[in-house]
């Protein structure tokens, strides 16, 4: 199996010494990538909204507070996937070491 070529080595003097890199060739996407139309309105709003993230976290007494419950509430809605039945509260009853009511 022939494989193509996706960058080169170069050879360079630094300070002295004999240094060997590999360098890359420019990444795709070829034809490259044309923001207009829907693209652009859609790079515009997903970096409006994350504008609005950003502001939001600056108000937060502790950041890692915002990621935990969004973490636990992936965890709920992912494991409906795999048929389990089980509530955000009943997670964090879990975690906090009582015991949740079975519905």
């Amino acid at each position: 199996m022939q494989r193509e070529q996706i960058g080169r080595h170069v050879e360079d003097r630094t300070g002295g010494e004999l240094v060997r890199a590999f360098v890359p060739d420019p990444l795709p996407p070829v034809p490259p990538l044309r923001l207009d139309g829907r693209l652009q309105t859609a790079l515009e709003a997903a970096s409006i909204a994350i504008g609005r993230l950003d502001a939001i976290a600056t108000l937060l007494p502790d950041a890692s507070l915002f990621s935990y419950s969004c973490v636990r509430k992936e965890a709920v809605l992912s494991s409906r996937i795999e048929g389990m039945r089980s509530s955000l509260s009943e997670l964090l009853m879990f975690e906090r070491g009582a015991t949740p009511g079975v519905p």
